[in-house]
């Protein structure tokens, strides 16, 4: 999906990948992060976000929940991280990362809930009324107040298979008004997801039917008398669509793949944001009129489609990738054509790193020329210390 543009925008990544897997540095199935690459692009979106008074919260899920990244964006000036569930929000409280907005998509479970509300996180997103007497009760427990973001959808949501949650509209009034009686929590925001998305005839960013149901709760909770709520925007945020929280009434954006320059939007337009990731592997065998490379790290909504095979840039060919049928265990990709075995495979397509069994390699000084490999994960954000 973004194999051309990371050449267009980032040869040194690509060709230090190769070099990478040719010495035998990383293993295949391994995800290579450019730091100086993600950290640029933070930048960014935060001299884009300031100005407007619009707070950032980074993603890191779909490179696998980094502490290296994630500790360099707080550098960079971030608010804190976003952390969809309640793994990836352990991860960051481990490595002391700032919690910024907690259970985006996945409300704290009970057994974690002390610890995570102990660590004080700016916003916690809930979507049913149980889980916030849970919070309250805790909040209360270890004397704090905690700040809720409240998800709200309505008849016309558009809400994914598998992320399905939510308070009616219908129905928000008399929550709001039953949170203003618990002791130890109250109303710090509002969300949806998604609430923007790449219109790919358009070719650029826009509101979804969801930003309308924001609207609504926006206008219930104004005329109630709430001030200073967190506006939260999510998805497809980078430098481009910034601006357009603002005009929208928001004042909070979660960048992810804006990070990295993989959003639908990088694939077909020029942006500031340059490609910051490719996913290394190596050839395993040939069958037939066919070659097969390691897999591990397919994301089935990824677009996958084309791949560069051989020992540097300056030899490789592109060759056709396709990943096992979705009933089938990603073991291995298939490449169209004989290749020599042990010739690395490089892919750049859209990922969600959490979701695979992927290592995650970072590197640093791409930009100055003296790339060093810094580090390397597993899909989960944990040290890797295997010796191969």
């Amino acid at each position: 999906m973004f194999l051309e543009k990371v050449q267009e925008n980032n040869r040194p990544l690509v060709e230090y990948a190769f070099e990478l897997q040719q010495k035998g540095l990383i293993l295949p199935d391994t995800y290579v992060l450019d730091y100086d690459a993600i950290m640029e692009n933070g930048k960014s979106m935060k001299d884009a976000a300031e100005p407007l008074g619009i707070k950032l919260y980074f993603m890191l899920k779909q490179i696998g929940r980094n502490p290296e990244i994630a500790k360099g964006l707080m550098e960079v000036g971030f608010d804190g991280v976003v952390a969809v569930d309640f793994k990836e929000t352990l991860v960051m409280m481990k490595n002391d990362v700032k919690l910024g907005n907690i259970g985006h998509l996945v409300q704290v479970p009970k057994a974690a809930l002390k610890e995570v509300v102990k660590a004080q996180p700016e916003v916690m997103t809930v979507y049913s009324y149980e889980k916030i007497l849970e919070i309250n009760e805790i909040a209360k427990e270890l004397n704090m107040v905690q700040p809720l973001l409240i998800r709200v959808n309505d008849t016309d949501s558009a809400l994914y298979s598998g992320q399905v949650g939510g308070f009616l509209i219908s129905e928000l009034e008399e929550l709001l008004n039953k949170i203003e009686t618990l002791s130890n929590v109250k109303v710090g925001g509002l969300t949806v997801f998604p609430a923007l998305l790449f219109d790919g005839k358009k070719n650029e960013i826009v509101p979804t039917d969801n930003y309308k149901v924001l609207q609504r709760a926006m206008a219930i909770t104004e005329k109630l008398g709430y001030k200073d709520l967190l506006i939260n925007m999510p998805s497809a945020t980078c430098t481009a669509s910034i601006p357009l929280i603002k005009e929208l009434g928001g004042n909070n954006g979660e960048p992810g793949h804006g990070l990295t320059g993989t959003t639908p939007l990088h694939k077909v337009t020029d942006q500031k944001e340059r490609v910051g990731y490719v996913y290394v592997s190596e050839v395993s065998h040939n069958y037939l009129d066919k070659s097969y490379c390691y897999g591990g790290g397919h994301y089935r909504r990824g677009h996958m489609e084309y791949a560069l095979v051989g020992t540097s840039l300056e030899n490789a060919v592109t060759a056709r990738v396709e990943a096992p049928t979705m009933e089938s265990i990603d073991y291995h990709y298939e490449l169209e054509g004989n290749f020599n075995v042990g010739d690395a495979v490089v892919i750049c397509a859209r990922t969600q790193v959490f979701t695979t069994r992927s290592h995650v390699a970072i590197v640093k000084g791409l930009s100055t020329g003296k790339p060093e490999l810094t580090g390397i994960y597993d899909s989960f954000g944990e040290p890797v210390n295997l010796k191969w």
